[in-house]
């Protein structure tokens, strides 16, 4: 009897709280969504197993004990490590030719970073948060979920479960957040506004992208160049030619693999004492508003830069709104949304890709910027 009511005493069943069991109920929603609804099933799926093994109790599974979920985050997001290891997987599967081909769309992948701002700055002003919160909350407008995760565990660690939540659920929400946007902000003219071809792109120019715009991006802000070096490397292994070997584990098992344990840890985060508050509430808010920001953003600008252009250069708006750095989703929602408002006559898929590769270059930038002024 004794040794029975040992082991019970060692049970987490006695120990177990409403927290956690809220938790469990969260995690299971993010499964849930991500096998059902194929939500960024590949993060997700990891996050809510590592939320699972974080509010166990007495299991020690949690990022702040010194288990095993503790060691994956101490040593890969506390580190720095994982997230630009994932931008160097990126960059192997980026093609830049799109934006290389139009390289008047980086305007529309740097405007579609309007949200990364407004978001801070309503954070800061309106809700309460500190300048280093606001920051790390303002990113998930850049729809990039390594970045939001980078920063949140240098600026405001303490906030990283809700923030990567946040950022991977609105990155999947891009096929229902962007359509009525567009709708509201361009009229059916512009919709039918067909883009010519872009001009072809040489392999000398696709090789000298990576290391000219890398060097530029990473003098201009140096905090970046964990991100944008490891973006720009991976593209390099892509496009020199000689590194297939390289090319192919990067964008393969290697980024599978970090994926995993980047996942893992996130979700390692998500104890129940910090999870559940009036915090995340506010912080899922605000991802909206940053989101639906960046893609007002994007078009709005397209909109402006067309009362500059010649009429047979115009673009048309609606491809800003893959400027944020959900690749290639946002490109393929753009495409789907003005394909369907033209009964299929205007298709651009690839001009709306320009924007959105810019807009991983954008989202890293503003990271870099957000560290420079407040790290």
């Amino acid at each position: 009897m004794d040794t029975l009511n040992q082991l019970l005493a060692g049970s987490g069943f006695i120990s177990i709280s409403p927290g956690n069991l809220a938790m469990f109920a969260i995690a299971g929603l993010l499964i849930y969504l991500a096998i059902t609804k194929k939500y960024e099933p590949l993060l997700l799926i990891p996050i809510g197993f590592g939320a699972i093994l974080a509010n166990l109790p007495l299991a020690n599974m949690g990022s702040n004990g010194d288990g095993l979920m503790a060691l994956i985050y101490n040593l890969g997001i506390k580190t720095e490590l994982l997230p630009p290891l994932i931008f160097l997987g990126v960059g192997v599967l980026t093609d830049f030719r799109p934006l290389l081909g139009r390289p008047l769309t980086f305007l529309l992948g740097a405007a579609a970073q309007l949200g990364i701002f407004a978001a801070a700055l309503g954070a800061a002003y309106l809700l309460g948060f500190t300048p280093r919160e606001a920051a790390a909350i303002g990113i998930i407008g850049g729809a990039d979920g390594p970045t939001s995760i980078y920063l949140a565990s240098q600026l405001a660690p303490h906030l990283l479960g809700p923030i990567a939540v946040a950022a991977y659920s609105y990155m999947s929400l891009v096929p229902i957040i962007q359509p009525p946007i567009m709708r509201l902000l361009t009229t059916k003219a512009e919709r039918n506004i067909d883009m010519p071809q872009a001009k072809e792109v040489s392999q000398t120019a696709v090789i000298l992208f990576p290391l000219v715009s890398g060097i530029v991006a990473c003098l201009g802000v140096p905090s970046s160049a964990p991100l944008i070096g490891m973006l720009m490397f991976g593209n390099l292994l892509r496009e020199c030619g000689v590194t297939e070997r390289l090319k192919k584990t990067a964008g393969g098992v290697f980024i599978d693999i970090v994926t995993i344990f980047l996942g893992l840890s996130v979700g390692a985060t998500m104890d129940a004492a910090l999870f559940l508050g009036l915090a995340t509430i506010k912080i899922l808010l605000l991802g909206a508003v940053a989101f639906s920001f960046s893609t007002f953003g994007g078009v709005l600008f397209a909109k402006l830069l067309n009362l500059l252009l010649p009429r047979r250069s115009r673009i048309n708006p609606c491809i800003g709104a893959a400027g944020v750095s959900a690749v290639p989703m946002a490109a393929r929602v753009v495409q789907q949304f003005v394909s369907d408002q033209t009964d299929g006559r205007v298709n651009p898929l690839m001009p709306a890709m320009g924007p959105n590769v810019a807009g991983v270059i954008g989202s890293a930038v503003a990271a870099g910027v957000f560290l420079t002024l407040l790290g």
